[in-house]
């Protein structure tokens, strides 16, 4: 007599996500949670900023900090009046400094980082941790060497005094740097200099192109650090018809016992000086985007 074995059905294999997708799942969660909050942080200053400004002197410090009034355009009138529009001669100087201050920082990091990425000398290395040094060092340190210096051959008190030192940026030349070494590639610069392109060329119309997203990085960077600015001009200047916003508010603030400080009237300016900062970040982010496409592509 023979036994016959039943066949055995192949072992059932339960599948179950939890254990996977549940970990992922409250990282995210605490991810955007943390982002979430952070944009809280960032941006109740400039809410704060926005309601404030709507409010006359007198309901400033009597309402709920968050209550909105109507009182907006009256207070941009009121400031735009002040002493014939004084604040608007400050706006324009700071777009002066900011516009051309970045721009010149702009064109000296780009050939500066892409010499030290792309060619060999004596002394690079030390250069480049000179450079990297210069990174950790605050700019209010070199304030006042930066007067003394200037003051020797007479530059203070001009436009020379804010634009000269916001040249050099350290940071921007190690951004540039970075940059070139990524998204440049060497077959095509030797290839340019076996059809005979000089190296003005080659950087002009081969590297830069290349490197417009890092650039426009370091613009924004040292377009918003000397917009910001207030401790260089603030000891360069002394005539307030070169003064930046920073500077000019600031006076207001700070007039003295002879005067009444102008709350409504530096609260209002610190709104409009904001606005050509995040109209730039509009304009400019486009660049970012076509990088970041550009890289996926790539990946």
């Amino acid at each position: 007599m023979t036994a016959t074995l039943a066949p055995t059905k192949p072992p059932t294999v339960v599948r179950t996500t939890t254990g996977a997708t549940g970990p992922s799942n409250k990282r995210s969660t605490l991810s955007t949670v943390v982002l979430l909050v952070g944009a809280a942080y960032c941006l109740l200053p400039v809410a704060w900023v926005l309601v404030a400004s709507t409010k006359s002197a007198g309901e400033l410090f009597t309402t709920f900090t968050f209550t909105p009034s109507t009182h907006l355009w009256d207070n941009v009138q009121d400031l735009s009046a002040y002493r014939g529009g004084l604040f608007w001669r400050w706006m324009a100087n700071t777009a002066l400094y900011a516009g051309v201050g970045a721009l010149l920082s702009v064109i000296v990091s780009a050939m500066a980082g892409f010499g030290l990425a792309k060619f060999s000398f004596a002394g690079k290395k030390a250069i480049f941790n000179v450079i990297l040094a210069g990174v950790l060092v605050p700019g209010v340190v070199l304030a006042i060497p930066q007067y003394l210096l200037l003051a020797q051959v007479g530059l203070t008190n001009t436009y020379w005094s804010v634009l000269l030192p916001s040249i050099i940026s350290p940071y921007g030349i190690y951004l540039a740097r970075i940059y070139a070494a990524a998204s440049v590639p060497d077959d095509v610069l030797e290839a340019a200099r076996t059809d005979g392109a000089g190296e003005a060329r080659i950087f002009a119309r081969i590297a830069v192109p290349m490197m417009v997203p890092g650039l426009v990085t370091v613009f924004l960077f040292q377009f918003v650090a000397i917009w910001n600015n207030y401790m260089l001009p603030y000891i360069m200047l002394g005539n307030d018809r070169l003064f930046p916003i920073t500077v000019g508010l600031s006076g207001l603030l700070n007039q003295g016992a002879s005067q009444p400080a102008m709350y409504t009237a530096v609260i209002t300016g610190a709104l409009l000086s904001i606005i050509p900062l995040i109209a730039l970040f509009l304009l400019l982010q486009r660049y970012w985007q076509v990088d970041l496409a550009a890289g996926a592509v790539k990946a």
